[in-house]
């Protein structure tokens, strides 16, 4: 087969375990539900279709390191970037901490927000942490699977540890799974490595 038949079907076989599972919904809303599972729910808004192969639940494992923690450390996230049909994509975003034999330590980093993308191909991406951080990145793809980052904008709460940047590059990669970097400025310390994961498909 050609490296275009092999993609195909290495997507076919993800699809065997992933097409059937969605996100947990209220069937009662008056309104459309979110679908993290393009064959159900609302059609994708045709102003998402550069990010597309983002919609879907992942999960993986990685690791964190900055010079102001003791590390690297090994953690595992889940990511779920879902949509309504509108021209906007949900994203959520749950960490936690794992030791050396994959056993959880704790609950780690949140973050939900929106993918808004833009007639001119530009990417707004609008983040809000759980520890007291809101970001508004903007980017653009680099490739059909591939998508760069960088923030225009970092407001924090009066408890919140000092951010003053962060950049952001995520990419299919492996005929389908996904891989994300992010590299932080925060604390004092220029832009550097902060979070690098793998992750696997579950949904969609």
């Amino acid at each position: 087969m050609t490296s275009g038949d092999d993609a195909v079907a290495a997507a076919a076989e993800r699809a065997e375990s992933t097409r059937g599972r969605n996100l947990p919904q209220f069937d009662d809303l008056p309104i459309p539900v979110d679908t993290a599972n393009l064959r159900e729910g609302a059609n994708l808004n045709d102003a998402c279709l550069a990010l597309l192969p983002l919609v879907g639940v992942w999960r993986g494992e990685g690791e964190v390191n900055y010079p102001t923690i003791e590390g690297p450390r090994r953690i595992a996230q889940q990511l779920t970037i879902a949509h309504d049909g509108r021209p906007f994509l949900y994203h959520e975003a749950r960490s936690w901490l794992l030791d050396d034999d994959g056993n959880v330590i704790r609950a780690a980093a949140r973050e939900v927000g929106w993918w808004r993308p833009q007639a001119d191909d530009t990417l707004e991406l609008l983040l809000a942490h759980n520890t007291g951080i809101i970001e508004v990145f903007y980017g653009k793809p680099r490739t059909q699977t591939s998508w760069e980052l960088g923030t225009d904008a970092v407001v924090r709460t009066s408890t919140a540890k000092e951010v003053t940047g962060a950049q952001r590059l995520y990419g299919l990669v492996n005929n389908g799974d996904l891989g994300y970097v992010e590299e932080r400025a925060m604390v004092g310390e220029p832009m550097q490595p902060h979070v690098s994961l793998y992750l696997k498909r579950v949904v969609g």
